[in-house]
């Protein structure tokens, strides 16, 4: 995907200058709490460090936190830029580790050539950080500096650029060979390239299984052979005794081309002259050595990988460092060796074997993929790596002596690693993918409004929906253009104009005709854009509805009972809320529509919620909420809620639902178990049932405005057919967010 200049630099430069910022992870509101973060409090961590130096890992975030340490002597193609030039590119490798692995970063770049005065910089650094990352630092300087402090420094040391690319590449490397129908031992490898990830990768290749005087390398000057007097002792390993006069002479009948130099320097008839079943990997970004496009058109039995996402095969850097840290920094390894990168490597190798399940293939739009030529390695937005290679990591740690704090409970270790890396909270994201696979038409009754033009624009754009903007045709179409939007994006439906509004009318009348309304009352409520709208989704003129930008929630609702109707099998329609935070996934029902429901509404809340997480590929947890926990606090209040959930285990036992019990009981599973063993709910709930709409309310309200809680929705379950009320004064993105989810209902 291609981003313009100004939306790179409009990224990084908007509000909050840069891509990161440091967050406390305990309160610091109160002076009791300022007394235990700082002065005198702090005193007692301090003491008990003193005493053993290992406390260091229990009392701060050293465990938890990486140095990305760089020059800027090589930073991605641009070369030796500089520390300032290189900052941005460290600020995102943070953003990379916190996102896939959730491991805090410190970017430090240094002001230097030399690399001695790197080594040293960073080996007074041991004492702050629990991890090393070496980053964009040229080649051959680079090896000195990570070799240097591999001996010297007792925390794992990796320098990304080398390392990271030979891991991928490598389990990729293995894969195609298995499906080209070779041996790793019997392969001939035709390298371009020859700095640091060129060189890394070859020494990982040959630790799995290929021998090294089948790799020729090529670097600026031609073949790495051993007339030369020019070579470095890292480039003399693959020396060859065997000349070639070029690339295109070294690649004829070659089984596998690794390109780690740059663009377009690789022909069609060069990939033509290769063995049967060819592997290239032509890694160079932004521009490969030779396109996906050529190269499959010179081979029809071509393996091909690149270093760009929008091609089959991407052979991303994501893939390795954040879950290899995440397992070195777990165990408390001291350093990272070559067992622990080989680890990843048949980690990631393995993962591309296995089942690809529903959530990755709605992360990259529905399409399907499995072992074979196009898919011999995981996807960089697969959330499986991190519990695949980060467990595979810590235990090849383990076995080779270097783990200081080694794991004994793997499944419970798994557990963590998904709550670490928030695996639920990718559910808009989610959503937005299945409704790219089958876009439906949402009726927006305030088509005048300027956010719902802008999010409209949008889900056309990302192909989520087909919009339809009810109102005045002019005033919506000059709004249009004047947003520099084109007007044949949209479908303008004005209801003084439209040639079924009639026919609605009618409708309405027919609906309504023994619930006080006349047929001259039907022609004129049908004007008003929340019952036009509402009656244009129940003639089938459009899919689902989203309003309520500029109403009040009933005014929004009401019209959509009256003409549209409680699904089959349901007694009434009830709201829910998503609330995102810290990681952790809630849904909060009802918080909109049923004011002091009784024992069997309650029940059909809950399981109608229960049904509506499952949609979003979430195992519901069902907490029914209360001030008592199972009965020690027996009022009427809390004995309707206990009547409740023996309804729900009643009607639906595939569900995990207990209660009545405490907020904080459903919460905290440590408390659940310790204190009530006999509950069937385990692990902790994410489905909050709450007992009356005001308790409901004022939860997510709370949680909305005074945490940093994402807060989605509400989403309104029980309707025939998808309606949903926005809140007044929801942003675009909200807008976006919850058409993604209309669309999803209304393909099911």
């Amino acid at each position: 995907m291609s981003v313009t200049k100004e939306e790179a630099l409009k990224y990084h430069s908007e509000g909050r200058k840069g891509k990161i910022e440091v967050v406390p992870t305990k309160p610091c509101y109160t002076a009791r709490e300022l007394a235990l973060a700082y002065t005198p409090g702090v005193a007692e961590p301090c003491r008990e460090i003193e005493k053993n130096d290992d406390d260091v890992y229990k009392y701060t975030a050293k465990g938890n936190l990486v140095a990305v340490v760089s020059n800027g002597t090589a930073v991605l193609g641009l070369g030796d830029i500089g520390p300032h030039a290189g900052k941005p590119v460290m600020e995102g490798k943070g953003v990379l580790f916190k996102r896939f692995a959730d491991i805090d970063v410190f970017d430090i770049e240094l002001k230097t050539h030399d690399p001695k005065e790197v080594i040293r910089a960073v080996e007074l650094l041991e004492p702050t950080f629990g991890g090393i990352n070496l980053e964009d630092i040229k080649a051959p300087e680079c090896f000195e500096i990570e070799e240097r402090l591999k001996e010297t420094m007792n925390i794992p040391v990796f320098h990304d650029d080398q390392h990271g690319t030979a891991i991928i590449s490598c389990a990729a490397l293995i894969n195609a060979t298995e499906v080209a129908g070779k041996k790793l031992s019997e392969i001939r490898i035709v390298v371009s390239g020859a700095g640091a990830a060129a060189i890394s990768c070859c020494k990982l290749y040959v630790a799995a299984g290929v021998k090294v005087e089948n790799i020729s390398m090529f670097d600026t000057k031609g073949h790495v052979h051993k007339r030369r007097t020019d070579l470095n002792k890292y480039k003399e390993i693959f020396a060859q005794k065997i000349e070639y006069k070029d690339l295109a002479d070294g690649m004829r009948d070659a089984d596998v081309f690794v390109g780690l130099s740059k663009g377009n320097i690789v022909s069609k008839e060069m990939v033509k002259s290769m063995a049967k079943n060819p592997i290239v990997f032509a890694m160079a970004n932004p521009d490969p050595e030779i396109t996906y496009q050529d190269a499959t058109d010179a081979r029809d039995d071509i393996i091909m990988a690149t270093g760009r996402s929008d091609f089959p095969n991407q052979v991303n850097n994501v893939l390795g460092f954040p879950f290899i840290f995440r397992g070195a920094l777990d165990v408390r390894a001291s350093k990272i060796n070559e067992e622990m990168k080989m680890a990843a490597t048949l980690a990631l190798a393995s993962l591309a074997k296995e089942k690809v399940p529903e959530v990755v293939l709605n992360a990259y739009g529905g399409k399907e993929f499995s072992f074979g030529p196009e898919y011999i390695i995981p996807k960089p937005f697969d959330p499986r790596v991190l519990w695949y290679v980060a467990p595979a990591v810590a235990k090849a740690a383990m076995d080779t002596g270097v783990a200081r704090n080694p794991i004994t409970d793997w499944k419970a270790y798994k557990e963590e690693l998904q709550e670490r890396l928030g695996f639920s909270t990718e559910i808009v994201r989610v959503m937005v993918h299945k409704a790219q696979k089958n876009p439906k038409k949402i009726v927006y009754p305030e088509g005048e409004e300027e956010k719902i033009i802008r999010a409209a624009h949008s889900v056309v754009l990302e192909n989520i929906a087909r919009p339809v903007l009810i109102g005045n045709e002019n005033l919506i179409n000059a709004k249009i253009n004047e947003l520099g939007y084109q007007t044949s994006d949209f479908e303008v439906v004005d209801p003084e104009t439209y040639t079924k509004t009639d026919n609605y009318a009618h409708a309405l009348y027919e609906k309504r005709q023994r619930k006080g309304m006349t047929h001259r009352d039907a022609h004129v409520v049908i004007k008003e854009p929340n019952y036009f709208a509402s009656m244009m989704l129940e003639a089938g003129d459009a899919d689902a509805l989203i309003g309520g930008l500029t109403y009040h929630y009933p005014q929004t609702i009401r019209p959509a009972l009256q003409c549209i109707g409680v699904k089959e099998g349901l007694k009434l329609v009830s709201g829910m809320y998503i609330v995102i935070i810290k990681r952790r996934i809630f849904f909060f029902a009802d918080t909109t529509v049923n004011v002091d429901p009784n024992p069997e509404q309650l029940a059909e809340i809950a399981i109608t919620t229960a049904d509506t997480v499952k949609g979003f590929d979430i195992v519901p947890k069902i907490a029914m909420l209360s001030f008592s926990n199972f009965g020690s606090t027996p009022y009427e209040q809390s004995q309707k809620v206990a009547k409740a959930t023996a309804i729900v285990k009643k009607l639906r036992p595939d569900l995990m639902v207990d209660g009545e019990m405490q907020a904080d009981t459903a919460v905290l599973h440590e408390r659940l178990e310790t204190e009530f063993p006999f509950s069937t709910l385990k692990g902790g709930a994410n489905v909050l049932i709450f007992p009356t709409l005001d308790a409901g309310n004022i939860a997510y309200k709370l949680f909305q405005r005074l945490t940093d809680a994402t807060v989605i929705g509400p989403i309104l379950m029980g309707m025939k057919k998808p309606v949903h009320v926005i809140q007044r004064g929801d942003t675009v993105q909200d807008i976006i967010n919850m058409s993604a989810i209309a669309v999803v209902e209304a393909s099911k």
